[in-house]
């Protein structure tokens, strides 16, 4: 019995820790979950968890990136001031260019691109966009935790189907 309990425990932390990698994300994590025999709703509830981390956690660690690009522009060292400059001018650009797109489209255009199941449009790739595009950090986790949980409900989905 206890060892049937440990190794359930490792099996669940084994996939939370897939849900959070880039690439396997929550809905990747789910089907493989279900594949080693994880109930299919447990598994789905253990992606989902590392849907959730990622929603909170991600946006609010990539405002570090400007803050880093800031100190680094202050730097003695002319390379790295001249690359931070370029690179702090360049996402300043993009994000006035794009600004009016972002505040129309932003929130729903972003859970639509996080919601589609496929490579290259998760909660990751998400972060990283909607960060790179200026967006709201609150609007941004709402938008990753929805998109993330559709994402992972297709997945569900589309796993007991074909099951």
């Amino acid at each position: 019995m206890t060892a049937t309990i440990e190794l359930s425990i490792t099996l669940v932390l084994k996939i939370l820790l897939l849900s959070l990698l880039p690439t396997f994300e929550g809905r990747y994590a789910l089907l493989i979950g279900i594949a080693v025999g994880l109930d299919p709703l447990t598994s789905f509830i253990i992606a989902s968890a590392g849907v959730v981390i990622l929603a909170v956690v991600l946006p609010s660690a990539l405002t570090f990136i400007d803050d880093l690009a800031r100190a680094a522009w202050n730097s003695k060292y002319t390379l790295i001031s001249k690359f931070s400059g370029l690179y702090l001018r360049y996402v300043s650009s993009v994000r006035r260019r794009v600004h009016k797109y972002v505040d129309r489209y932003g929130t729903v255009g972003l859970i639509l691109f996080v919601a589609i199941p496929l490579p290259a449009t998760g909660v990751w790739t998400g972060a990283l966009g909607a960060y790179l595009l200026g967006m709201n950090r609150w609007k941004t986790m709402i938008s990753l935790l929805v998109g993330g949980l559709i994402s992972n409900i297709v997945t569900l989905v589309a796993a007991v189907i074909v099951a």
